[in-house]
């Protein structure tokens, strides 16, 4: 039995897919358009993992870190929404468990390019502490080293943007 699979067809995660996969080949103006257009029909009490995946998006698509900030905030609180039913319920191998370190990865480092050190600290360490739940994969080593990096940053009292970071390209 394939795990990876999804477990039922979801309209919503497939065109937030289609909106990434616009953001990431350059037309990122209407990948933001087609996010905040199912951000509003999701609406704040909507599916969770809906809201989890649209903020985690946008704030990628935003180069100013305190826009970046308001969805990474938004992404945290509907992550702590979503079940581990709802999450296999759209892809059965999905563990929500592994969401965390990105999560606070990025607020890690929206914080740390507003120079709000003491809290960009705070959620690095929760990256870490949240990293056994990343898959021992490219995605786990890619958030690992990056958690690693905006350490380095942090440390450093660093505010430039990351050329590595999702979306430094917007």
């Amino acid at each position: 039995m394939d795990t990876s699979a999804p477990a039922a067809p979801d309209a919503t995660m497939e065109a937030i897919g289609r909106a990434v996969a616009e953001g990431r080949t350059g037309d990122t103006a209407s990948a933001r358009r087609t996010l905040l257009d199912l951000w509003s029909q999701t609406g704040v009490s909507g599916d969770a993992l809906h809201r989890c995946s649209l903020a985690h998006y946008l704030a990628d698509l935003h180069r100013d870190p305190a826009e970046a900030l308001a969805w990474d905030v938004r992404a945290l609180d509907a992550a702590d929404a979503v079940t581990g039913q709802r999450a296999r319920e759209h892809d059965c191998g999905l563990r929500i468990a592994g969401f965390y370190p990105s999560l606070h990865l990025n607020l890690a480092d929206d914080y740390r390019r507003l120079g709000s050190f003491e809290a960009a600290a705070r959620h690095i360490e929760a990256a870490r502490a949240h990293a056994p739940g990343l898959s021992e994969d490219a995605y786990g080593d890619l958030v690992r080293g990056a958690v690693e990096e905006v350490a380095g940053a942090i440390a450093r009292r660093d505010r430039a943007p990351r050329a590595s970071a999702p979306g430094a390209a917007v």
